[in-house]
């Protein structure tokens, strides 16, 4: 179990929705915590609401912002052990009507998988040179493991995201630091724009799963649908196909330091 009174949480995509609801239920434990977002005026309306808290202007989707926030996130927190992977965007469109430029299309797989990726490269190191506990937590969806025909990319990319998840963990198994995936159905946190907002309300979903994030038994923390049995015990043979594979073809591991 994670002291979360002592921790030091880096939570991308913090203005709002899911992001913003992890990072009040942590600053209410007294973790110290940085949130990122790409829009000043609604980092600042957080910052007002939640005396404290650290804010920080970063894109996830851009590579340079990406390590100008690693480089921040650990000068002003220098003991950081919390990761959380939350910002996203969701473009919802048919395949067959999707005339985007490809750059747009690009832009929602930068931030939904190349960010994650990218930023935990970047800061895994200085997690193992604390020594201490800690965890990453990506946060995927439902449409992870069933897509979803009316957000096609968004579905692909979180489904990647859960495949490099399985493998990070598998990869730090040897280390303190715990990877967790988080999985939400759907929840009205307004991410694919006005009018789809539906779905579990965003206290709901945070009052329930805030706790478990800070366990280490637990490597996938789910709401509803996602926390049922059914959808647990559809998860099961592949979990075990991949410890087969895995132990069949060893591959390098992080050490702790």
């Amino acid at each position: 179990m994670i002291d979360g009174s002592y921790a030091n949480v880096l939570i991308t995509g913090g203005t709002s929705g899911i992001g913003a609801g992890l990072a009040a239920r942590f600053l209410e434990v007294g973790a110290n915590v940085l949130v990122t977002g790409r829009n000043q005026g609604k980092l600042a309306a957080m910052a007002k609401r939640h005396p404290g808290l650290l804010t920080f202007e970063s894109d996830i989707g851009r590579p340079e912002d990406r390590e100008a926030l690693a480089n921040h996130a650990l000068n002003v927190l220098p003991g950081l052990n919390i990761v959380i992977n939350n910002a996203g965007i969701q473009r919802r469109i048919a395949l067959s009507e999707d005339t985007a430029p490809w750059s747009e299309r690009q832009a929602e797989i930068n931030m939904l998988l190349a960010g994650p990726v990218h930023l935990n490269a970047l800061l895994i190191p200085a997690l193992l040179d604390s020594g201490q506990a800690g965890a990453i937590v990506n946060v995927t969806s439902g449409g992870a493991y069933i897509p979803q025909p009316f957000a096609p990319v968004y579905s692909a990319c979180k489904a990647a995201l859960h495949s490099y998840t399985v493998t990070l963990r598998h990869s730090l198994r040897n280390t303190p630091i715990h990877v967790i995936e988080l999985i939400p159905p759907a929840v009205a946190t307004g991410l694919a724009g006005p009018g789809n907002n539906h779905g579990a309300t965003v206290d709901d979903f945070c009052n329930t799963v805030f706790p478990q994030l800070l366990r280490q038994d637990l490597v996938e923390v789910g709401y509803g649908i996602t926390a049922s049995d059914q959808f647990e015990a559809a998860k099961k043979p592949y979990k075990e196909m991949f410890a087969s594979f895995s132990n069949r073809f060893p591959t390098a591991a992080y050490a702790s330091r």
